[in-house]
């Protein structure tokens, strides 16, 4: 294995886009290093990323945050701007492993895992967070909602990385959060989850609303059948109905020894409304 720690982005995009064997990125290193050491993977070229700019910085931007890819969870976790403008986004981070796995874990990485389960990106998906991906054509900006694209699977092309991502600002009367279900109390991979981001009016209507749910289909999934349900009401019990039915509809999960299709899809829908309320209690409505 050759390991490589290029002095610049476009280095590294060339070094792995000319690489005919397997490549791996090293930025938190809490999947990439498992996977070394079960033997799941011999990669011939080793990147390291973490040491070039922005990387480890989290920056206030148009009214957001950029977050680098190598900026472990613990971090984004003591954030205080981070925590308060999308604490639902910060949830599903700091549910990423232990508290030694924190030290490291990234949202980049967990985003490019391709795990249907990852905690940090329904979250992302329903702020409408935005991947910058760095490749052999320069930069761009891409929906992180657009990254997975199956089971340990991705959308980024050969040389391609994302150095960033970034949470846009948020308006008034705002709320976001995240729930899931796991068999044991901590440090498991979930079962089902969601994800719901509400905006308020002043007298407490939701005027948008986005719901994806995680582990129930071969991606995180966008349900936006079930944010429009909630558009317009408080919350009252038709909308959540109509929101449930969204939900549950949109799942299209597996049965194995961990939880059936029927259970995943009902406890999908259920965690959905229990996080709709959650966040619509953090914009500021009465429930």
């Amino acid at each position: 294995m050759k390991y490589v720690k290029p002095e610049s982005f476009e280095v590294a995009s060339q070094l792995l886009q000319n690489e005919s064997g397997t490549s791996r990125i090293l930025a938190g290193g809490t999947d990439v290093l498992v996977q070394l050491k079960a033997e799941m993977v011999e990669p011939d070229l080793m990147v390291d990323l973490k040491h070039l700019p922005g990387m480890q910085d989290i920056t206030a931007e148009n009214g957001g945050y950029r977050i680098g890819a190598a900026v472990p969870g613990a971090v984004v976790g003591e954030h205080d701007g981070v925590k308060a403008m999308w604490p639902g986004v910060v949830e599903g981070l700091e549910l990423i492993g232990s508290t030694q796995v924190q030290g490291r874990a990234t949202m980049a990485g967990n985003l490019c895992n391709g795990s249907p389960a990852a905690d940090s990106v329904p979250a992302l998906v329903t702020a409408g967070a935005m991947a910058r991906v760095h490749g052999p054509d320069g930069a761009r900006d891409v929906p992180v909602a657009d990254i997975p694209q199956g089971p340990g699977k991705t959308n980024l092309s050969k040389g391609e990385f994302i150095t960033s991502i970034f949470l846009p600002a948020r308006p008034d009367h705002a709320g976001d959060a995240y729930l899931r279900f796991i068999p044991r109390t901590e440090m498991d991979i979930a079962v089902s989850s969601a994800a719901v981001s509400l905006v308020l009016d002043a007298a407490g209507t939701c005027r948008q609303a986005h719901v994806a749910v995680g582990a129930v289909a071969p991606t995180v999934r966008l349900v936006e059948k079930a944010g429009k349900a909630l558009e317009g009401s408080q919350l009252d019990s038709d909308a959540i109905a109509a929101m449930k039915t969204a939900v549950e509809a949109a799942c299209n999960p597996i049965d194995d020894k961990r939880g059936t299709i029927e259970f995943r899809t009902k406890t999908a829908a259920v965690l959905a409304e229990r996080a709709a309320r959650i966040a619509y209690s953090r914009a500021g409505g009465q429930s």
